[in-house]
């Protein structure tokens, strides 16, 4: 190495150790920003709220409209992020459910919108993601609601009606499923493991690859990682927290049939999260059974200039051949005109109930 390379980059390196150490001195004073924050709400009895979703939300819209670059708006918000998580930590451990085992999709959509600095508490089925939070042993759920390809999550809807918690944000994961395996190639796998909706998502690329391969549905990717870690002639699809955690080569990467696979998750906890300034109410209500009844029920929101983004049925439990509908809506329940669209809604639904307003997610 010449004198004169080994000089500049001598420069270049002693003025990175100068911005480390700024860095650092700048995080461990948002670290004591944040430790003021919980002494303050101690103070004025409101410590059970340690984490605010809508505040969350607003600094990552500030930072990612202030940010000039070199470094992509995604990369700025994991990192800030991963700092909110641990200044949260600092105040109080966020514990998070999600459906299990670890190396599923659910832990990736729960990290990335709680930081790595939180507690995760895997879940064995949705019900108990959902009874952990309730019982107060966990204090967030992460649960998938839908997914672009395969449609709504069903047994989320149906807890959704009634539980007490309250959807207080949401996580866009974008999809990408891989074919792990420790078999050499794919002429020695007999068996494919997965979740049935990830077996689905994949399946013109099955019948391609794999025609003659068994396909056995469990009950998660990171149990169908498992399974295959142990068995020589099997294989998973699964995602890149699975192949990570339990070791297992990627045979074939981003195998889904869809390009743009994307599930949505629900963030659900025991208090509303307030207005953001950019959010989403998400409610479910029941039509009389009737010739026009559901046009009847939507006319509030096009009176009130709300826009509606996402109408999904479900039948009724109780009552045969009767439906509930599933609305997502833009704005907050506090915004005037969603008030007065929700004012008028509860006139007229035969059943009404408001799942939450939260910040649409924030990418």
């Amino acid at each position: 190495m010449s004198d004169a390379l080994q000089k500049a980059l001598s420069q270049v390196r002693d003025e990175i150790d100068s911005i480390d150490a700024d860095l650092l001195a700048l995080l461990n004073r948002r670290a004591r920003c944040a430790q003021h924050v919980g002494e303050i709400k101690s103070q004025h009895g409101d410590a059970g709220f340690v984490y605010r979703a809508e505040r969350e939300a607003q600094i990552l819209r500030r930072l990612q409209e202030l940010n000039p670059g070199p470094l992509p708006n995604d990369n700025v918000t994991w990192l800030f992020r991963q700092v909110m998580s641990l200044c949260l930590s600092l105040e109080q451990p966020l514990s998070v459910a999600f459906l299990g085992p670890l190396g599923t999709f659910s832990e990736s959509a729960a990290v990335r919108h709680f930081g790595h600095a939180a507690r995760l508490l895997p879940q064995m089925s949705i019900d108990d993601v959902f009874r952990e939070v309730e019982a107060g042993h966990a204090n967030f759920a992460v649960v998938p609601i839908e997914n672009s390809t395969e449609g709504a999550i069903g047994r989320t809807l149906d807890l959704l009606l009634t539980t007490p918690l309250k959807i207080c944000g949401e996580v866009v994961l974008r999809i990408h499923q891989h074919l792990l395996s420790t078999a050499p190639s794919l002429t020695g796998i007999k068996r494919v493991y997965s979740h049935a909706q990830s077996l689905a998502q994949c399946h013109e690329w099955l019948n391609r690859a794999l025609p003659d391969a068994q396909r056995i549905p469990v009950g998660s990717n990171a149990q169908a990682a498992q399974q295959a870690a142990a068995d020589p002639e099997a294989a998973a699809i699964a995602g890149d927290a699975a192949a990570e955690r339990y070791g297992l080569p990627k045979l074939a990467v981003s195998i889904e049939d869809e390009p743009n696979n994307t599930t949505r998750f629900v963030v659900l906890g025991r208090h509303d999260a307030g207005p953001s300034g950019r959010d989403k109410t998400s409610l479910v209500m029941s039509a009389p059974n009737r010739t026009g009844a559901l046009g009847y029920l939507l006319a509030p929101f096009t009176d009130a200039g709300v826009s509606m983004t996402r109408l999904e049925s479900r039948p009724a439990r109780h009552t045969l051949w009767e439906y509930v509908f599933f609305v997502d809506i833009e704005g907050h329940r506090d915004d005037p005109a969603v008030r007065v669209a929700l004012d008028e809604l509860a006139r007229r639904a035969a059943y009404l109930k408001t799942l939450g307003s939260y910040p649409v997610a924030v990418f």
